[in-house]
């Protein structure tokens, strides 16, 4: 009898790899509609799916989700988006699949196009029984939505969640909170938005700009302030924050004066005629700057050198210059020959005395330098000349200079002469979100062109939003280009605050003595300089014109 040789195949296998099949291929098909952004098509296989029992991921329902939140732009797409996003998410639920933060946020998007900002809020803050952590898309569609329905104290309800949740609001959130804030004329408020904004970001963009001069062409903004705040107050909380903003409330009444300009590389605003600010991180950054650094130090250092260290900064704290003495007499030398120009060190300090009105600034330098520079005749006696006058600072051996001439830097807020950009890993250990505003504000590089000594000194102002003691505003916008000194500026002022509190000098504190080294500061900021300052370039009151017709209409800054 002849053998059967034929394979009988198993039933359940071949079942199982039918299934397999249509699952893939129903992966595959939903994959390119959603690469193509086809909703119709991707609902097309979703009901073709059901019909035949093909068993959904979690993957397949969160393509479709986001196909119809996505789709719910389009006006001739919205119905139908709504009908099946809602479905889907039915489905997807009697299923027991869990949804995640992508599926949330998806089903907040379609319940915002609907109109339902409640619902939209009430799935995020249902995520606790999912597991899911919200982020900040999570809470968009809700926060948008009551902003859009003018329903300001929902929206604020959403803020104070989302502050909860930990999440930091961007310029988008920021922007509709002052908007809803401005159209239903909640005035403190919107000062409380335009103070965020100016921790936030440095330049806004040009409908967060359009935001911030329709509230102060409105009735309402013209209505609120105070003529009676104590100008002394109001000095020194511009002082200790750093200067450029004193966070004290609306100075002065009555129409506000509101032109699109530019600010001169003095940091003259060239409508106004008054002086910017370069702002300083404050004074609760800056103690916790110094503690941060020390106490890193300390960790790494001998204790008793860096607190003796610590012991003389306090009894010495006059500086107004800190320089990095390695950093500048390697600076374009052989260092492996152990080259090491003391003479640049000291035209850095012979350039500094003279700009501050002859004082001594400070050089860190480790001993172990000090050492080689005292057996050459000409080195020793430029050595004692500074330890005369008070110059030399050296640090003890096995000691990283690094620590020292930072802290003393940010311990006496004062300037600090290095091209070292601070990027090693000693300084990433400080981890301070603050550290790249306050190199700029104090950071001064260098450079020898032929032997002469070139000094880039910080900024004459900061390009952030900033309030000054007489309740004006200046708002720069991002640059399209990235060069911040071609940006345009938003220059708002009224006049009954203009003798409301008398001028701090510089709008930053005086007693903080790094302002010397800017040339402008003899400047008197109440006059024009060289024609700049054009008063005839303010925008009238009554002008309701775009801000995107002013732009195209004003000259760049030479």
């Amino acid at each position: 009898m002849e053998e059967d040789t034929t394979i009988h195949s198993n039933p359940t296998k071949k079942k199982r790899k039918t299934n397999q099949n249509a699952e893939n291929k129903f992966q595959f098909e939903l994959n390119s509609c959603s690469k193509a952004k086809d909703l119709r098509g991707a609902i097309s296989l979703y009901d073709g799916a059901v019909s035949k029992n093909t068993r959904f991921t979690h993957h397949h329902f969160n393509a479709l989700l986001y196909l119809c939140s996505n789709s719910v732009t389009d006006p001739s797409l919205k119905s139908f988006a709504l009908d099946y996003g809602f479905r889907v998410f039915h489905h997807m639920s009697t299923l027991g699949i869990v949804p995640n933060e992508a599926s949330i946020t998806a089903v907040a998007r379609l319940a915002a196009a609907k109109g339902d900002a409640d619902h939209a809020f009430e799935l995020v803050k249902s995520m606790d029984k999912y597991n899911a952590l919200p982020r900040l898309r999570t809470y968009d569609p809700a926060l948008f939505c009551f902003c859009e329905l003018l329903d300001a104290n929902k929206a604020y309800e959403v803020e104070k969640h989302m502050n909860g949740a930990g999440l930091s609001l961007e310029e988008a959130e920021l922007a509709a909170l002052l908007k809803v804030s401005a159209v239903t004329g909640r005035a403190g408020k919107v000062y409380e938005y335009l103070q965020k904004l100016r921790s936030s970001v440095r330049g806004v963009s040009e409908s967060t700009g359009m935001i911030i001069e329709e509230w102060f062409r409105s009735t309402k903004a013209s209505e609120v302030g105070e003529m009676n705040l104590e100008s002394e107050r109001i000095k020194e909380e511009i002082a200790r924050n750093g200067g450029g903003w004193h966070g004290q409330g609306w100075v002065g009444k009555g129409k506000w004066n509101v032109c699109w300009t530019s600010v001169q590389d003095d940091g003259r605003c060239c409508c106004c005629c008054k002086q910017l600010a370069c702002v300083d991180i404050d004074d609760e950054e800056t103690e916790k700057f110094a503690r941060s650094v020390a106490g890193l130090a300390l960790e790494r250092e001998v204790k008793a050198n860096f607190n003796e260290f610590q012991a003389w900064i306090e009894k010495h704290g006059s500086y107004e210059a800190i320089v990095d003495g390695a950093n500048i007499g390697f600076y374009q030398q052989n260092f492996a020959d152990g080259g090491f120009s003391i003479s640049q060190v000291d035209d850095v300090v012979k350039e500094l005395y003279n700009r501050s009105g002859k004082k001594w600034p400070l050089v860190i330098l480790h001993n172990k330098r000090l050492r080689g520079l005292m057996e050459n005749p000409s080195s020793r006696r430029l050595v004692e000349e500074w330890t005369n006058n008070g110059v030399l600072y050296t640090t003890p051996t096995g000691s990283n200079d690094d620590w020292y001439w930072l802290f003393a830097a940010v311990k006496l807020r004062c300037l600090l002469v290095t091209n070292d950009e601070m990027r090693d890993h000693i300084f990433e250990l400080i981890g301070s979100n603050f550290f790249k505003k306050w190199k700029e504000r104090h950071q001064v590089h260098y450079t020898f062109i032929k032997g002469n000594l070139k000094l880039q000194m910080p900024p004459s102002h900061s390009f952030v939003i900033q309030e000054s003691e007489r309740g004006s505003w200046h708002v720069p916008l991002t640059p399209e280009t990235g060069d911040e000194s071609l940006a345009c500026w938003l220059c708002i002022s009224r006049p009954s605050a203009q003798d409301a509190v008398p001028t701090l000098s510089n709008g930053v504190d005086t007693s903080d003595s790094s302002h010397l080294f800017h040339h402008n500061d003899s400047i008197d900021p109440h006059e024009p300089q060289n024609g700049v300052c054009n008063l005839d370039s303010q925008v009238d009151e009554n002008n309701t014109s775009s801000f995107t017709s002013k732009r195209k209409e004003r000259s760049p800054p030479s």
